[in-house]
């Protein structure tokens, strides 16, 4: 088996792709199970973030991995050239692998360098993957290795010095705009972490007022309790839409929340006076075609260059430092592969010995139950076990004398108790 990773991300692939192979929650179980179930796979996560879809699997051939990705619902015909959603990935095997997930888990690889949020959500990807019994052993240590290298990179460089979000920037390209918060009436929707973080950000810029709507109507007013703001049943969101300049949508909706006419008959309500649309969310929660609007002016994710290009400049020496920690831990995890592998004959060797230990155990407890001698069945015990443990040695030694295999001989050489004057050479080969 060998450790893959591959998925396509915000360098690789616009969101219109992106959206195609997102994975919701609620979906992922299926998904993993689905993973699980493919020929040659033993144990696979699933990271699904507006950034970014990706695999991580112990199997025996990342092409099987590769074509389930690119036939999930919708990818099909998300990319213009036949090759579809393999034109797209990026693959990653065994050392590139674990290195590929400990950048991630370090903000990295993020479209905010440095961002908190992925460690987060790559812990999020682990935990289901252990729930849904995805993962195994390998990927479990893989993981662990991941979360040790994002502790050491956020504990001894900057890269996570006063934490820049994704929301974090979009506040700041708002406040840049013709629509300053403090001036204007913001609309979240959505209450999920990235509304939770704008509405914090918003409440420092002193935002005018604050709209929030959500599909659950409890979850909004939880919020705008938290940040002052207005709460609004999603169900209500035509009717006050037109009052917002300024619109932040990020929710876990598998199609569009707003849709062009929405936005047309907000801005006719508006009399023209332009919105600005911030679609955080992957899949997009506005319908592209909103762009073509007059007084319109959107944006997604894929948007954000030009303050994301200042944050990794900032950034620049301490993603250096990180990337050194990325390395040194890279070389321990596969330190770590490689004396797990020379452990491997002593591990089956110990389960040899327990499980002859439990099923003999049991035998004799039997026969306690039923009566019999205590002392003859400690003696049957005590025989038995020495010789299950002894057969397989005992021939192995055999075979290499009758063949003189010296140098398996002399390899023995140093498990075997010092000889005595009674070790007797012609001893019966004990039965299994």
């Amino acid at each position: 088996m060998t450790l893959y990773a591959l998925g396509i991300n915000h360098q690789t692939a616009p969101v219109a792709l992106r959206e195609r192979v997102a994975f919701g929650d609620s979906a992922i179980p299926a998904a993993l199970a689905e993973l699980r179930s493919l020929p040659g796979v033993r144990e696979v996560a699933l990271l699904s973030t507006c950034n970014r879809t990706e695999l991580y699997a112990a199997a025996q051939d990342d092409a099987v991995l590769a074509d389930w990705l690119a036939a999930h619902p919708g990818a099909e015909d998300a990319a213009a050239d036949a090759q579809g959603l393999h034109a797209y990935l990026y693959r990653h095997a065994g050392d590139e692998a674990a290195r590929h997930l400990f950048r991630v888990a370090c903000g990295l690889d993020s479209m905010v360098l440095g961002e908190p949020q992925i460690l987060g959500q790559v812990k999020q990807a682990w935990a289901m993957a252990r729930e849904s019994g995805a993962l195994g052993g390998e990927l479990d240590r893989l993981f662990q290795h991941a979360f040790v290298t994002a502790k050491r990179a956020r504990t001894e460089t900057r890269i996570g010095s006063s934490p820049v979000s994704v929301a974090s920037l979009a506040v700041r390209l708002a406040q840049e705009s013709f629509a300053r918060p403090d001036d204007s009436v913001v609309l979240l929707i959505g209450a999920g972490e990235t509304i939770e973080l704008t509405a914090r950000h918003l409440a420092q810029a002193r935002v005018k007022r604050l709209l929030i709507a959500n599909r659950t109507y409890r979850h909004a007013q939880e919020l705008a309790e938290r940040h002052g703001a207005v709460a609004l049943p999603l169900d209500e969101l035509e009717r006050h839409l037109f009052l917002a300049d300024v619109v932040f949508s990020a929710t876990a909706s598998q199609v569009p929340v707003l849709t062009r006419r929405q936005i047309e008959q907000a801005l006719a309500l508006r009399k023209r006076r332009p919105m600005l649309l911030m679609d955080l969310a992957v899949p997009r929660d506005i319908e592209p075609e909103v762009a073509g609007l007059e007084d319109a002016f959107l944006y997604t994710v894929d948007d954000l260059d030009r303050v994301v290009e200042q944050n990794r400049r900032s950034r620049g020496d301490a993603a250096q430092q990180a990337e050194t920690i990325v390395d040194l831990q890279v070389g321990r995890y596969a330190q770590a592969l490689a004396l797990g592998a020379r452990n491997e004959p002593l591990k089956r060797l110990r389960a040899h010995g327990g499980a002859a230990r439990a099923e003999l155990a049991a035998r004799a407890q039997q026969q306690l139950a039923a009566g019999q001698d205590p002392a003859v069945v400690v003696e049957q015990l005590a025989h038995a076990l020495t010789n299950r443990l002894l057969h397989v040695p005992t021939a192995v030694l055999r075979d290499a004398a009758a063949r003189g295999n010296l140098e398996l001989l002399r390899a023995f050489e140093p498990l075997l108790p010092p000889a005595t004057p009674d070790d007797d050479d012609d001893a019966a080969d004990p039965a299994p």
